[in-house]
């Protein structure tokens, strides 16, 4: 099967897919496969049915203008698949607003291709999940081996921010705010990754979907640490929006701004991919949270302080 062809409509599948070794038989991806660089030379087989450039606040409202209509968020360049002709497609069904869905594939390439391509769909809602994900590729495509060291290699790096966090005492409460307009905290694997970090995760549970939040909500739980994440945006793309928090009634009493524990990561490309790199996301947390103990090098790329 590691001879097959590959085409990936999710940037963490994509990168999955390089880490094992495997970029060589990967003939396309999605418009949002960005990483690693050489992936960006790979025909694109998806877009966006809504224009670059929009404000959170517009994106949440055109998605969901699509949504209501019962149309799709993206499209699937069902052509460009077809010439490609893959053996097997990866896609996903954890969220129909941020990639496309597994049942937008399967309408696109029943009955089209030329022959019988093998649909892996992902659905990862922890850091388990997102390993577990890695195994079913590897598995798929007959380079167990190759999952297996790239697991160890990962584990490993999070069993090192765990060990010298083992006597903590104490975890600072941290809200990851995953959207700006409306105010959405980060869920799924979000929770787990900041209690590894060293931090008390506020106002989302691991696991679950995550959730729409009132600023009242944000201002009750007063986090130590708050750090802003939204999903799809680089830490440029965010701070032309950090006016939306900043006009808040009462942002400017909140502890984290107080104590300039305020903090913008690049959501794009780290804590919204669960690839691996969610294992970077870890690191950049522990910076965050504890920058005392870790130094692994991010800051300035994969997040920055933000000073009033």
């Amino acid at each position: 099967m590691s001879s097959s062809k590959i085409v990936s409509l999710l940037p963490s599948a994509t990168e999955i897919i390089c880490a094992l070794g495997l970029e060589n038989i990967l003939v396309g991806r999605s418009h949002e496969c960005d990483y690693p660089e050489s992936v960006k030379q790979l025909p694109v087989c998806t877009e966006a049915n809504f224009p670059d450039g929009l404000s959170s606040a517009d994106i949440d409202i055109k998605v969901k203008e699509i949504l209501a209509d019962a149309l799709s968020v993206y499209t699937v360049k069902r052509e460009v698949i077809k010439d490609l002709s893959p053996d097997v497609v990866i896609t996903q069904d954890q969220c129909e607003v941020c990639a496309v869905s597994l049942t937008d594939v399967e309408q696109a390439l029943d009955n089209y291709l030329d022959k019988k391509a093998q649909i892996i769909s992902l659905r990862p809602n922890s850091m388990q999940d997102i390993f577990n994900d890695i195994s079913t590729i590897a598995k798929a495509l007959n380079v167990e081996k190759a999952g297996e060291e790239l697991l160890e290699l990962l584990n490993e790096r999070v069993d090192i921010i765990k060990h010298k966090l083992k006597f903590a005492d104490s975890k600072p409460t941290v809200a990851c705010i995953e959207w700006l307009q409306p105010l959405m905290v980060s869920g799924n694997w979000v929770p787990g990754l900041v209690d590894i970090a060293g931090g008390t995760p506020v106002l989302a549970k691991p696991g679950a979907h995550s959730p729409y939040v009132s600023w009242d909500d944000i201002v009750e739980q007063n986090p130590e640490i708050i750090v802003v994440m939204p999903c799809g945006f680089s830490i440029e793309r965010t701070l032309r929006e950090m006016g939306i928090l900043m006009q808040q009634p009462g942002f400017a009493d909140l502890k984290a701004v107080k104590n300039n524990r305020l903090y913008i990561a690049d959501g794009n490309q780290y804590f919204n991919r669960p690839g691996p790199r969610i294992v970077d996301s870890i690191e950049i947390l522990a910076e965050i949270i504890r920058p005392k103990q870790f130094a692994f090098g991010y800051e300035g790329e994969g997040w920055i302080k933000f000073g009033l």
